[in-house]
């Protein structure tokens, strides 16, 4: 448990935390899968396993490399099964496809960041999704203006769970970590706050239990919708 104090920096994580993730990419992954296996049966299931994905439900399992890992680790994942030898041209495409996808909010966006922007908190957005999709998605949910910082796996800091991306928005920023708070869905975005030194803060808007997220997390939400009632207890 991370000691007492003001929080001054509130780092997100986008898709699960922002966006909730089964709403937003459930139906796009079967779709993204039955393409890249060409409509094969066979293998839209081997494909749909080794993601961790549900192809009756249409909804990720807790420990899908999809939910965490950057996109180039899922498209190897990919090309490892479909005998894809260029793997730049499909994580361009699934990056091109992913900018497309209508994001589901988690919560009333501008209203939300507009309020934990005038409670004097700095925002900013870390997610190992790559850095331009997730500026279109800040951008179509309105809130890109909010942000001080934006970081994607390819932005030159590194993916979660290591602490690059959450400490590069500490130098852009002047805070200290020990001021700022790690929000997410994964163990992978909470585990990136610990090493970080931050709070770490869960949201059950992803496929990650209350159970997965707990042993990590100083405090485990419903979703961001409930942080500006957490914060004002954390600070009585």
């Amino acid at each position: 448990m991370q000691p007492k104090g003001p929080i001054k920096g509130l780092i997100f994580d986008k898709d699960g935390t922002l966006f909730d993730f089964n709403a937003t990419w459930g139906a796009v992954v079967r779709t993204l899968l039955v393409a890249e296996a060409g409509g094969d049966p066979a293998l839209i299931t081997s494909l749909a396993q080794a993601l961790g994905y549900d192809l009756t439900h249409n909804r990720f399992h807790p420990g899908s490399v999809v939910i965490a890992e950057p996109t180039y680790v899922v498209a190897e994942v990919i090309a490892g099964l479909t005998a894809q030898t260029d793997l730049q041209a499909l994580t361009d495409r699934m990056n091109e496809i992913s900018a497309r996808v209508p994001q589901v909010p988690a919560a009333d966006l501008q209203v939300l960041m507009a309020q934990l922007r005038a409670q004097g908190h700095t925002l900013g957005v870390v997610t190992n999704d790559a850095e331009s999709p997730a500026m279109r998605h800040l951008e179509d949910a309105l809130i890109v203006d909010e942000m001080a910082f934006v970081a994607g796996y390819d932005s030159g800091f590194g993916a979660k769970p290591a602490p690059g991306q959450l400490l590069a928005f500490c130098k852009a920023t002047g805070l200290d970590p020990a001021h700022c708070a790690m929000i997410g869905d994964s163990t992978h975005d909470l585990e990136a706050g610990q090493a970080a030194g931050m709070v770490c803060i869960g949201v059950l808007t992803g496929p990650a239990s209350f159970d997965d997220l707990t042993p990590q997390a100083d405090v485990v939400l419903n979703s961001i919708a409930d942080l500006p009632d957490w914060l004002a207890f954390r600070r009585l």
